[in-house]
């Protein structure tokens, strides 16, 4: 295997860019933020909307063997009983008895506190869940929880879904949603937070065929990143060992991506094997049999589970590092957001070359017939050339240019972000170029349409 092309961004520096060009930012900072939350700009909003819709279209538009649900964020409290989360879901944490800071147990290597040297408490048992309550009285009969992962809706809704659409195993249901988890240390940016959004399947299979299956699902999703461009040398599936699988896992890869330092390799996605376990720990508590019967074979058994998670914040973080790149550009550096145009937050800009109301009237019509089939953005503010590095900076993959020439030759040029190449194509037109230059097919278009001089 070679070795990974080399990271031109550190973690610091796509903190500022985020902030900076309305990706994303610390929520509440007006107040001084709240640790492990951060709120998605504008640009951000479409960057993680275009990942959960590639992902969508993946795993159910083009599958016929899955299908959506969106369950609740609040469940009923058995739910958490039976997945274990109520008993389970926990880290061992200290506490300093000086200067009151927390620690988890596995992360402080004597008695001593990190911070101060004081002493720290035995290690106790912290539920990594959030509590809330149901209804005007706050007690123990009114006590729900926010949801630390979408699959447990999935199951708990497996039997109604089964037998609405009439399907049989193998098949599967996706879900993309909201969960929380208390983290006592959440960090690097939003790597690890305290609200998130999942992206998960959950695949059930006849035992026996679990292991193929979970081979195509780990096949399947590793291609998935590499087809939406992030590269290959960055992308790595590592089997867990024995004594790291959870309880319930007969075997779990992750699709690991190598970040900046401080992260290095780390999950993206998981692909585990959970065998039977949560429909059977959901028939036991709800008393609902929750086995399938196959009318053709005569044979009666419970599902085991594959499932792909991936979270939509750690996907759309590696999809911004892998496509922040620098080069030099008539002496100056160039900072440009090499995205795949399916999760590019704008696919085309379009610029008038100035501000004169010769030419607004029709760059203005321009944009409203190109926003109609992609998203598009209207920029006028500051030089041409300023402009193009401003999209460049954001990801766009194309810039559509009305100058003073097409009041006369009813045409506008398309540049295009990564090779800065131009092209002079006719407006009646310039709805099939853009759509062919989006679908991969740039070379196409310049080789249709006449060169502009220059790259700018």
């Amino acid at each position: 295997m070679s070795e990974p092309t080399p990271h031109k961004v550190t973690m610091e520096k796509i903190v500022s860019l985020c902030k900076r060009r309305g990706f994303i930012f610390q929520s509440s900072e007006i107040y001084g933020g709240l640790g492990g939350c951060w709120d998605y700009g504008p640009l951000g909003v479409e960057l993680k909307r275009n990942v959960k819709n590639a992902w969508w279209r993946s795993v159910v538009q083009e599958r016929d063997d899955v299908v959506g649900l969106d369950a609740s964020i609040l469940m009923h409290p058995q739910v958490w009983v039976a997945s274990g989360h109520v008993e389970n879901f926990a880290d061992l944490l200290s506490d300093c008895k000086a200067c009151k800071h927390r620690f988890r147990a596995d992360h402080v290597k004597d008695d001593k506190c990190p911070d101060c040297g004081g002493e720290l408490t035995a290690p106790r048992k912290f539920n990594l869940m959030f509590r809330t309550f149901v209804g005007p009285v706050e007690d123990s009969a009114s006590v729900v929880y926010l949801r630390p992962e979408t699959a447990q809706g999935i199951f708990a809704d497996y039997e109604t879904v089964q037998g609405a659409l009439r399907k049989k195993p193998p098949f599967g249901i996706a879900q993309v949603g909201k969960a929380f988890r208390n983290e006592i240390t959440p960090g690097n940016f939003t790597f690890r937070t305290r609200e998130f959004e999942q992206m998960e399947i959950e695949f059930f299979v006849k035992p026996g065929t679990d292991e193929k299956w979970h081979k195509d699902w780990l096949d399947a999703r590793f291609a998935w990143y590499a087809g939406l461009g992030i590269r290959k040398d960055r992308l790595r599936l590592r089997e867990h060992a024995k004594d790291e699988l959870a309880h319930y896992a007969k075997a779990c890869f992750d699709v690991e991506y190598l970040f900046p330092e401080p992260l290095g390799w780390s999950e993206i996605e998981g692909i585990a094997n959970r065998t039977d376990f949560d429909l059977k720990q959901h028939s036991k508590y709800s008393g609902k049999d929750l086995s399938f019967f196959d009318e053709e074979s005569k044979e009666r058994y419970t599902p085991y589970v594959i499932e792909p998670s991936a979270g939509a914040d750690r996907g759309s973080l590696a999809f911004l590092l892998d496509a922040y790149d620098e080069e030099e550009v008539k002496g100056e550096t160039r900072v440009v957001l090499r995205f795949h145009p399916d999760i590019a937050p704008i696919k085309v800009a379009v610029l008038p070359l100035s501000k004169k109301e010769t030419l607004v009237p029709t760059a203005r019509e321009v944009h409203a017939e190109v926003r109609r089939h992609v998203m598009s953005q209207y920029d006028d503010a500051q030089s041409i050339g300023r402009r193009y590095r401003r999209q460049d900076e954001t990801g766009t993959p194309l810039c559509v240019t009305v100058d003073f020439q097409t009041l006369e030759d009813k045409a506008v040029t398309i540049r295009e972000r990564d090779t800065m190449q131009q092209v002079r194509v006719p407006i009646a037109e310039v709805t099939s170029a853009v759509r062919q230059a989006l679908d991969g097919g740039w070379s196409a278009v310049a080789e249709t349409y006449p060169k502009v001089a220059g790259k700018e």
